[in-house]
């Protein structure tokens, strides 16, 4: 008689069982921002990104798809970025490949992962602003 019971249990239990949603930590993270929601995000302003809480680089959003880049006290290289499937993808006036990332819009500003073998290159904005950003070398004020 104690195996029917222990069946029986079960069989009330099974359907509070699949009921249960996931754990939060199982919830996926945002999706990656598209080019329009990208463009609409930067375009007219200057973004500091930092990796591992250093600051990283500099870059400013032109209208037309324009931008303007600086490692942290780096000369400005001048560029473009264009939409790739899900990635935005970056090629600046010295001779370079394409350099592809995937942003995400976070609850602190949008965050960059780099599309390629820089492992640990994951890029977060920490500062905005809506003027130029001041270039160091021979475009000194672009």
């Amino acid at each position: 008689m104690r195996p029917c019971l222990a069946l029986a249990f079960l069989a009330f239990a099974a359907p509070v069982l699949a009921e249960t949603p996931p754990p939060p930590s199982v919830v996926p993270p945002n999706p990656p921002m598209t080019a329009a929601a990208f463009e609409a995000y930067v375009t007219g302003k200057t973004l500091t990104y930092a990796l591992d809480g250093t600051v990283y680089g500099t870059e400013q959003y032109k209208p037309g798809r324009k931008v303007v880049w600086a490692f942290t006290e780096d000369e400005c290289r001048e560029g473009y970025w264009y939409e790739k499937g899900p990635q935005i993808c970056f090629v600046y006036e010295d001779p370079n490949d394409p350099q592809c990332w995937m942003f995400f819009m976070g609850s602190a500003g949008m965050k960059a992962e780099f599309i390629g073998d820089g492992v640990g290159s994951d890029l977060s904005e920490v500062a905005q602003s809506a003027g130029p950003m001041g270039c160091m070398g021979p475009q000194v004020g672009v």
